[in-house]
């Protein structure tokens, strides 16, 4: 079983930029594709971006040519460099194996606004 510990998350300026990071523990983390959920209030948490084991990607439409998912397998960790960023990206924001696994984390929240 993994555990996921995200961090990173803050207060930006339209335009501004984060970097997100995901520690994860517990299992063999290299072999699966993980991927960043985010939740906005009273919205289903969806799907923002994942990374499969090889390093090949996939970004939601709102949030391509925006943001970047990576990975250091040597160092259990995903990150999600998020640039331009805009008051609609406002949610807390997930990592996960990509499917889900049925533990998340406890997020952290990224709050967009002027």
């Amino acid at each position: 079983q993994v555990q996921l510990v995200e961090s990173g998350g803050g207060l930006v300026q339209p335009g501004g930029s984060l970097r997100l990071s995901c520690a994860a523990s517990g299992s063999i983390f290299s072999i699966y594709a993980m991927g960043w959920y985010r939740q906005a209030p009273r919205k289903q948490r969806e799907l923002v971006a994942h990374i499969t084991s090889g390093g090949s990607t996939y970004y939601a439409g709102s949030v391509k040519g925006r943001f970047t998912i990576s990975r250091d397998n040597a160092k259990n960790t995903v990150y999600l460099q998020m640039n331009s960023l805009k008051p609609e990206d406002t949610a807390v924001y997930y990592c996960n194996k990509f499917p889900p696994g049925a533990t998340w984390g406890q997020g952290t929240q990224v709050t967009v606004s002027s």
